[in-house]
């Protein structure tokens, strides 16, 4: 599966269960780390954590992918999960304020508002 795909894929797993301000950034001429991220909000921490869990639960069970490395899934502030080429941020309201990593990696043409 192509990167810009399963970036989608993955928005589209995270709107199903209702996360919100989803947005797909096309990182790949800014980093070698990876192509995309994939960045989404949840109301609370036990949202942030059942997106992930689900995005997990979702991948594994379709597409036989499983993440190289997850972070921060503990405490729900801000879930990490790294697919290689498309990395997944979600977090809770306040830390996506405050790391606003939108606004980091804008190059002006990269960013994309997923509207499931």
């Amino acid at each position: 599966m192509e990167s810009y795909e399963l970036a989608k894929t993955i928005a589209k797993t995270l709107s199903d269960k209702k996360a919100q301000d989803i947005v797909i950034l096309n990182v790949s001429e800014q980093t070698i780390v990876c192509s995309y991220f994939v960045i989404a909000s949840g109301k609370s921490t036990t949202q942030v954590r059942a997106l992930c869990d689900n995005v997990e639960e979702q991948l594994k069970k379709n597409l036989s992918l499983a993440p190289a490395r997850t972070e921060g899934l503990r405490e729900g502030r801000w879930g990490v999960l790294d697919y290689g080429d498309v990395v997944v941020h979600v977090f809770n309201e306040e830390s996506r304020l405050f790391y606003y990593l939108e606004r980091l990696w804008d190059s002006g043409k990269n960013v994309e508002h997923y509207e499931g």
